[in-house]
């Protein structure tokens, strides 16, 4: 490559100038330099501030043409181009020249993003958004000592003493980008553990989770002890309360407790099984337990209120329960949520 920058120099000083910058970064990558190195290596060659940032663990790395670290307080990117890594992007290199862009801060930024992708990919961990799922579930193990959880968590990419939180996922949409979502600027790591989709973050946006995805949050007491929460909340979910966190269950949580043999042999949760065979009365049901008013029921169901009357009458009967008694939609609600939770079945052990 350098003979070549040779013979073509003098040709055209745009090209000798492209050709020279390809030759540096293929000299960088054979000779295996790390983020600092590369970072102080760019701003020589580019003669201004060079700043190296990745998505999954927010580090960044800003070096002045000297080799020093840049000031706290950046100046604006002149050129700015995506680190790309398995077609993902993973962060951003981009270059502070104060004036106009020069002719080659393109290519120069190119060469950079692709380098930065391989010092990654080749120091790990990856910054992909989808995780080895045996290091995730070692993460989230309440069976791992605590110093392979730490290592697990380091090789995830997450920072030792930042607090991580758990979400048990279902969607029909990709892990990846449901991981993306909640989590768009911090660390974040998702896989499929069993059956559930197991993401993990620094921050949480549920609002941010798509319309049609299933989600229980943990809390932030440890990855192990958050999965377990997150696995319960998940249990809890529904179509009418597809997010739920685990702290906002409250009492409600001992129900996820409970063992299922005990909960099937329940008589109310053997009428809600019975009646769950015809869908119409579970849904008028459920919304009268959700609302606690028949008034509102109706409008929820969109049906005259005096029809809805009618059914509960037949679903009162059908449970053998008084739905008008004070207790009534108590004792329903209960019932149904431990169908629903043994419908889900147990929670995971992971």
């Amino acid at each position: 490559m350098e003979a070549l920058a040779v013979r073509l120099s003098g040709l055209d000083p745009y090209v000798d100038g492209a050709m020279r910058i390809v030759a540096f970064y293929d000299t960088l990558m054979r000779r295996r330099v790390d983020l600092p190195a590369l970072g102080r290596a760019s701003a020589a060659l580019a003669e201004c501030v060079v700043g190296i940032r990745l998505h999954g663990t927010g580090r960044v790395v800003r070096v002045t043409p000297d080799g020093r670290p840049a000031p706290a307080l950046p100046a604006p990117a002149s050129t700015t181009v995506p680190i790309t890594l398995d077609e993902e992007e993973i962060g951003t290199v981009w270059l502070e020249r104060p004036g106009p862009a020069g002719p080659l801060d393109e290519l120069l930024l190119d060469r950079l993003a692709l380098a930065a992708a391989g010092v990654v990919e080749r120091y790990g961990p990856a910054r992909t958004t989808m995780a080895d799922p045996a290091l995730v579930e070692l993460a989230i193990s309440a069976d791992t000592d605590e110093a392979d959880r730490a290592r697990a968590l380091r090789l995830l990419g997450f920072a030792a003493g930042v607090p991580v939180r758990v979400l048990a996922v279902r969607s029909p949409l990709p892990l990846d980008r449901v991981g993306a979502l909640v989590c768009p600027a911090g660390p974040v790591k998702a896989a499929l553990v069993g059956d559930v989709g197991v993401v993990l973050a620094t921050a949480v946006d549920p609002g941010r989770l798509p319309a049609d995805a299933r989600a229980g949050i943990g809390a932030d007491g440890g990855p192990d002890r958050s999965w377990r929460q997150a696995r319960a909340a998940l249990r809890f979910t529904g179509p009418r309360e597809p997010v739920v966190h685990y702290a906002d269950l409250g009492a409600l949580a001992l129900l996820a407790e409970i063992p299922e043999e005990a909960v099937r042999d329940n008589p109310d949760v053997a009428a809600i099984a019975r009646l769950a065979a015809d869908p119409h009365d579970l849904e008028t049901l459920d919304a009268y337990c959700a609302t606690g008013s028949l008034r509102r029921a109706a409008e929820m169901l969109h049906l005259h209120h005096s029809s809805v009357s009618r059914r509960l009458e037949h679903i009162g009967r059908s449970l053998d329960m008084d739905l008008t008694a004070p207790a009534g939609p108590l004792r329903a609600r209960l019932a149904l949520t431990a169908w629903r939770l043994l419908a889900d079945g147990p929670p995971a052990t992971a």
